[in-house]
């Protein structure tokens, strides 16, 4: 494995949510085995990182509906680019281009930390401040009223983009 095509778990990616942070380190083994698995596995290896990240997003994706946070907020925009550039990769190593496996988990490892430690590290924290229990997809003391204004994880203002 190259380092330019690895992530290393550490105190870092920690965010203090047993469930994302066990989620997010289900990501990095799936993206450094995938970077690991011989030639003829790695498209295998590189559909489960698929797998689990349809899942980890679509998880993400509840707990912010549940919260509130409308689906044009940038965190699920992120979500659907990172997703639509994963299937084009499947797409194309199923089509006999296997080459884009590695290209795109080098993008996965350039674009995961400052996303755990910018969006998903908002997200923790709004999370928890609503007393929402991702164990239990839950809040902790009822649902937060509809008036309350959501707050999008990357803080920026609803109507806006993010920048």
């Amino acid at each position: 494995m190259t380092a330019a095509n690895t992530l290393s778990w550490n105190d870092a990616f920690v965010l203090g949510d047993a469930r994302t942070d066990h989620t997010h380190q289900e990501f990095i083994d799936l993206v450094n085995a995938t970077t690991a698995a011989a030639p003829e596995k790695k498209l295998a290896v590189y559909q489960e990182l698929l797998a689990h990240t349809v899942e980890h997003f679509a998880q993400e994706e509840r707990w912010m509906t549940a919260c509130g946070i409308p689906a044009d907020f940038c965190h699920f925009g992120q979500h659907n680019s990172v997703l639509e550039v994963m299937k084009e990769v499947e797409r194309r190593a199923l089509a006999g281009e296997p080459a884009y496996i590695g290209s795109m988990i080098e993008a996965l490892v350039e674009w995961f930390p400052m996303h755990a430690s910018s969006m998903d590290t908002g997200l923790v924290t709004y999370l928890q401040e609503k007393g929402f229990d991702t164990a239990t997809e839950t809040f902790k003391d009822g649902a937060p009223a509809a008036t309350e204004a959501a707050v999008p994880s990357c803080g920026h203002e609803p109507g806006h983009s993010c920048t």
